[in-house]
């Protein structure tokens, strides 16, 4: 862990270097000292801890400066790092300037030129000054610093980004920390240019994309090696599995993810129904397992990388890159799984990320908390995503078409929300407007029934209404019925030979493949497939075995 900092400020070098040989044989085992010759340097030294998200717990400035007086340096300094002491060196006419600094910046001591012996007349001053600081609590977080705004979707993106990615982050809202706001704009010309995103070693990423932040933090976003046994695009349970099972029997495989590892299961705050898990598990904590043991056995995993598409070449498969980049492989699983169908209603592209969210958004559950909020949707995963939001929100009010659950929900979910008395159930409505400034501020919905309108006064809204197969990608390639889920196997159309169209073999399509030799499919995207976590898992694994065989015969 760094040490917090002790910044003394002086523009004459000798006195500076007795001021730093002082406070290193004090307090260099608790501190770090840092010396600046100058306001100018000070000034930089102060801005790049800043940055680096380092605590100065003191200032130790010189009163006399050309340029910039102790007094304005400290002034600056007091909306910089709000939580420093503030120490002023003075000459003993300077006693005036002193006594001034205390009624406007707050200083909490001056010492009078020079302090010898250092025993009597500096360290018990700054001893109590420290020992203060540390009693607050003023620790800091070591990682990356977030700093945007609630209203900027742009940050909700990249929050998720990195919440769904396991990478740990301190969020701040400029809106309420002057300091950061005012570093965020020494940074960034646009203040609309958000988030500001500031690193352990003094550097920061305005407004990044999702793969240059997956660079900057040590994310694989580039292929090791040109070719690969198998190449798994999706990294759902069906595609983990696959990847697991494919890396322990020796295929070297690439498991090529858009967003983050887990897919819809992913963002689920607690899959109660899994075998051999009885107090049930995030969706998180199974991708995350799920990854480490593809790592294990080899398999190599890229982020924030995007297949635009695939090229069947006969015995190689060419999967190109949205960077330009691409791979060769034998085989390739598409596991890409569902994408979220929107809702159709005035106002709601505006305030997406900003109080509306599709899934359950769960770096959003202290933002809300307290406040009321509304969920859209009455399957399963909507039912989960009200009892998470339960612990948190102040009401959660479910929104759904039907007249209950009983059709579309298993009965333990519908059994725990009956029993939550914060959650109430708004049945046989559909949502017509969302209304908002910076934010969600009230949702209004008819009854489908009665045709009466009403209106709910929400600041956050979770959408859960369905999905569609995310198959768009390879729509020219392969075969898929008419809303996008892959035919394989047995389900392919077949002529009177009883074979798939343009299929070359002699042998049959295998129970996974589909209608192009050596592509196979598995999980939510695969037509026929019956979307849950378990049968996801079971097919990502059992595709393996045939994925095998197909090899041996290029």
């Amino acid at each position: 862990m760094s040490k917090p900092i002790i910044l003394c400020v002086d523009d004459d070098s000798e006195v500076l270097a007795s001021v730093e040989r002082d406070l290193r044989s004090r307090y260099r085992k608790e501190f770090r000292i840092v010396k600046a010759l100058g306001s100018a340097a000070g000034l930089e030294a102060a801005e790049a801890i800043k940055k680096r998200g380092v605590p100065i717990a003191l200032f130790l400035v010189d009163q006399r400066m050309p340029g910039m007086t102790g007094t304005e340096f400290l002034s600056k300094m007091g909306t910089l790092h709000p939580e420093s002491a503030k120490v002023l060196l003075t000459a003993y006419s300077d006693t005036e300037a002193a006594i001034v600094s205390i009624n406007q910046i707050a200083l909490d001591h001056y010492l009078l030129k020079p302090w010898d012996p250092p025993e009597e007349k500096l360290y018990p001053v700054l001893d109590d000054l420290l020992s203060l600081w540390t009693s607050k609590g003023n620790s800091h977080f070591e990682g990356i610093r977030m700093a945007g705004a609630k209203w900027s979707s742009n940050c909700y993106e990249l929050k998720e980004f990195l919440s769904r990615n396991q990478v740990p982050y301190l969020w701040v809202d400029i809106d309420k920390d002057e300091s950061m706001k005012d570093l965020v704009m020494s940074v960034s010309t646009d203040p609309n240019r958000l988030p500001v995103i500031f690193f352990e070693d003094g550097s920061h990423m305005v407004q990044p994309t999702a793969q240059e932040l997956a660079e900057k933090v040590g994310m694989a976003t580039t292929a090791v090696s040109p070719f690969y046994d198998l190449v798994v695009i999706g990294s759902g349970p069906a595609g983990l599995a696959n990847a697991v099972y494919a890396a322990s029997e020796g295929l070297k495989t690439l498991i090529v993810e858009r967003q983050a590892p887990g897919g819809q299961a992913g963002t689920s705050s607690r899959i109660e129904n899994y075998l051999g898990f009885p107090a049930g598990l995030s969706g998180a904590d199974l991708s995350q397992r799920a990854v480490a043991q593809a790592k294990k056995f080899g398999a190599e995993l890229l982020t924030a990388q995007e297949v635009v598409s695939i090229k069947d070449d006969g015995t190689y498969k060419k999967i190109s890159f949205k960077d330009g980049t691409s791979v060769s492989s034998y085989a390739v699983v598409l596991a890409t799984g569902m994408k979220v169908r929107k809702l159709q209603a005035k106002g709601i592209e505006v305030l997406q990320g900003v109080g509306v969210y599709y899934g359950a958004a769960m770096t959003e559950a202290s933002t809300y908390k307290g406040k009321d909020v509304c969920i859209v949707g009455g399957a399963n995963s909507a039912g989960q995503g009200a009892l998470f939001f339960s612990r948190y929100a102040k009401t959660v009010t479910m929104v759904i078409r039907r007249d209950s659950f009983v059709e579309t929900m298993s009965s333990y979910l519908i059994e725990r929300i009956d029993a939550t008395p914060n959650i109430k159930v708004l049945p046989n409505v559909v949502i017509e407007e969302v209304q908002g400034e910076q934010g969600l501020e009230k949702v209004i919905y008819k009854n489908n029934k009665t045709g009466e309108v009403g209106e709910l006064n929400v600041s956050a809204m979770f959408i859960f209404i369905g999905s569609a197969p995310n198959s768009d990608f390879v729509s020219d390639l392969v075969a898929t019925d008419e809303k996008g889920f892959i035919l394989t196997g047995s389900d392919l159309p077949t002529l009177a030979n009883h074979r798939p169209a343009n299929w070359k073999l002699k042998r049959d399509p295998f129970l996974f493949e589909t209608n192009v030799p050596g592509i196979f499919s598995v999980g939510d995207i695969r037509y026929g497939s019956n979307h849950r976590v378990a049968a996801a898992v079971g097919e990502g694994s059992a595709c393996i075995h045939l994925v095998h065989k197909y090899i041996e015969t290029v």
